[in-house]
């Protein structure tokens, strides 16, 4: 039986080409699905939240060992807490994402608690138990700029989509060494993030070389920014518990502070010297102002 003309036709113009072509055709049109369908599984990945919230601890030094606990019981408490688990379960999605990290010098951060979902009660005490199992670190100098590098890039990597991204930073002193606390805060606010703060300031009565009596000053100054950023000074060791608390509440809640918190345009910001804990240590290691 003849073959039909237009099969002949077809025939010879692949005897031509050589099957190789062929196969290379397949081979496009498959790695051209797969990418769509990789495409497809990465948009699909991003697991919609109403808050992607990075905790920031500072575990240096300056801050002695009860302070340390206390600040960890602080975070502890707060997800045990009804009200809280009520505010991340009331969002539009009912549901955030949480990582806990601790920080002192240029190339000190490290998790503590991976990026979590927390959707129930249930999942917020499990959080909660988890962080009261781990050890807490006690690690040499205050990079507040290193710390902010590292939560923009657990932000990035997160693979969620929060409808809010908020860095809430604690710490008992300035930036001394690294990148520059405002510099990096910039980047995080161009990137829509809101950077919030809790300043401790424990030792105002009594400081030593690398305290700062204002150090509310200066984290509103260099180290809080964004849409609605505020920060919880923390003047007396009995209210660090509470500051913790009523700070994640208004983080989640997305209900913005209160008057009686410190917001990000308080006071003379522009005209703080915001490399002022560099200079303390430069004076430190030099034994005498330069």
């Amino acid at each position: 039986m003849e073959k039909a003309p237009h099969l002949l036709a077809s025939e010879s113009i692949w005897q031509r080409r050589g099957w190789g072509t062929w196969r290379r055709v397949v081979a496009w049109l498959a790695g051209a699905v797969a990418a769509c369908a990789l495409s497809a599984a990465s948009a699909a990945a991003q697991t919609r939240v109403d808050v992607e919230l990075v905790i920031a601890v500072d575990v240096s030094l300056s801050m002695d060992t009860d302070e340390q606990r206390l600040q960890r019981e602080g975070y502890v408490a707060a997800f045990r807490d009804p009200e809280l688990q009520r505010a991340i379960t009331s969002g539009a999605y009912g549901r955030i994402a949480v990582v806990y990290m601790e920080w002192a010098g240029p190339s000190s951060q490290s998790v503590v608690i991976p990026w979590t979902v927390i959707d129930s009660p249930a999942a917020a005490r499990a959080f909660a138990d988890r962080l009261a199992a781990q050890p807490i670190s006690r690690l040499r100098l205050t990079s507040i700029g290193a710390a902010l590098q590292f939560a923009r890039a657990l932000l990035a990597e997160s693979g969620f989509a929060g409808v809010r991204r908020v860095v809430d930073i604690s710490g008992d002193g300035p930036n001394n060494s690294g990148p520059p606390a405002p510099m990096v805060r910039d980047q995080l606010v161009a990137d829509g993030v809101v950077v919030n703060g809790l300043p401790i300031m424990l030792k105002t009565s009594s400081p030593t070389f690398f305290d700062l009596t204002d150090l509310d000053r200066y984290y509103a100054a260099c180290v809080i920014g964004g849409a609605g950023s505020f920060m919880v000074p923390v003047k007396d060791i009995a209210e660090l518990k509470s500051a913790i608390r009523r700070k994640l509440l208004l983080e989640i809640s997305g209900l913005g502070s209160p008057p009686r918190l410190v917001q990000a345009q308080d006071g003379d910001a522009e005209s703080y010297d915001c490399l002022i804990g560099e200079r303390q240590w430069r004076w430190y290691l030099d034994g005498a102002p330069n």
